[in-house]
């Protein structure tokens, strides 16, 4: 049985970190497959790994970021040091466990996931071994983020995108390398259409970080609610935007409207999503859009900006959703606005996106995992 080793730095909550366990569990049925972790966030994995997959985390060790950050805003200056020397001891052991097993890995196939990970591959793999990077973030308008995949990258097997835009655009800087696109999938899927089209309530659903665009959620509520104050807002997700979103949502009096859950699971958003009637992104780019087909599998449509091209790709306009166009945040209230006035069309979108998220289906995107590195290895010239 061939062996495939996915490289990743954490099992905690991501679209990467749930893309790469996804895929773990899609290949495991016909592979020796194990996931090689760096850091080891919290004592369980955000998602349900396959039994059949082996988990190996590198270290015990997780970044502490945040916590050099506190101290800096605190002007504790003796707890910042310490903070940034373990910062330093916890990059170098990131580092270096990674280097060590890929050096003595016997996987017959690396698959990497992100460019951290990419550059210890380029460096590191045994030449016997296939390699796949891949690309979970929308990086088109970073020129250094470019420059370093199109430099770490360039002598890897395969080049795996989750959006068609991103992989005609690496294979243009990639040319002696296999770009591929193959979609992210759902989790889970929902057996029937659970959204509520009479309900006035919309469900978003990302990481609290600048790129998702939840300070323009929270502006667009603050219209919304001088035309109904029935409206309500529900953001599922952590990160290090919180304090400054909970600022912004006393600043318009929202308090009453939009509410923050934090991390949850599946079966918290599903109830949610029942309660709901629309999927509201504003990221400003998306390599792809998770969220989006998870909200689509519950019946609900999306109201997305076209900043986000990856997750657009998804969105048949005017049938599964409506993309607004320039971020024009009051386009985007009276489109939310109106359809809540027309239930019907409301009803329309939303079965269709329903219908349209089979397409994502764990088992349509394990076909093509498994189509992919059966014609990978039937084609490959390495001595496997």
């Amino acid at each position: 049985m061939k062996r495939i080793d996915i490289l990743g730095l954490h099992l905690n909550y991501g679209g990467t970190e749930q893309a790469i366990i996804n895929q773990a569990n899609m290949l495991c049925e016909n592979y020796d497959v194990r996931l090689i972790i760096t850091y080891k966030m919290s004592p369980k994995p955000a998602f349900e790994i396959d039994k059949r997959v082996k988990v190996i985390y590198l270290t015990n060790l997780k970044p502490n970021r945040e916590e050099f950050k506190k101290a800096l805003r605190e002007k504790n200056f003796l707890k910042a040091i310490k903070e940034g020397f373990s910062a330093i001891k916890i990059l170098r052991m990131k580092s270096k466990t990674m280097k060590q097993y890929v050096k003595k890995t016997p996987a017959d196939i690396l698959i990497s996931s992100r460019l951290s990970i990419h550059k210890i591959v380029n460096k590191h793999a045994k030449k016997s071994a296939i390699k796949i990077g891949e690309e979970h973030r929308y990086s088109i308008k970073d020129p250094k983020y470019i420059k370093q995949i199109k430099k770490t990258c360039k002598k890897f097997d395969y080049f795996v995108c989750v959006s068609r835009e991103l992989s005609d655009f690496y294979q243009k800087i990639l040319p002696n390398v296999n770009c591929i696109f193959i979609p992210n999938a759902l989790s889970t899927n929902s057996s029937q259409n659970i959204a509520n089209y009479n309900s006035k309530n919309l469900l978003a659903v990302g990481r609290l970080s600048p790129e998702k665009g939840f300070d323009d959620a929270i502006k667009i509520m603050s219209l919304l609610v001088q035309k109904d104050r029935n409206i309500k807002l529900n953001i599922v997700g952590e990160g290090t935007e919180r304090a400054r979103l909970e600022t912004e949502i006393k600043k318009y009096n929202l308090e009453d409207n939009v509410f923050l859950h934090g991390f949850k699971d599946q079966e918290y958003i599903k109830k949610i999503a029942a309660a709901s009637s629309l999927y509201l992104l504003t990221s400003h780019e998306e390599s792809f859009g998770t969220t989006i087909i998870e909200a689509a599998s519950y019946g609900l449509p999306a109201i997305a900006f076209d900043s986000a091209k990856g997750a657009t790709e998804i969105i048949k306009n005017n049938q599964t959703g409506i993309i607004i166009k320039g971020r024009d945040l009051n386009i985007a209230a009276g489109t939310i606005l109106r359809l809540f006035e027309n239930t019907e069309k409301l009803t329309e979108l939303g079965q269709n996106a329903f219908s349209e998220s089979k397409n994502y289906d764990f088992k349509n995107i394990q076909k093509c995992w498994q189509k992919f590195i059966t014609v990978m290895l039937e084609k490959t010239s390495h001595p496997l």
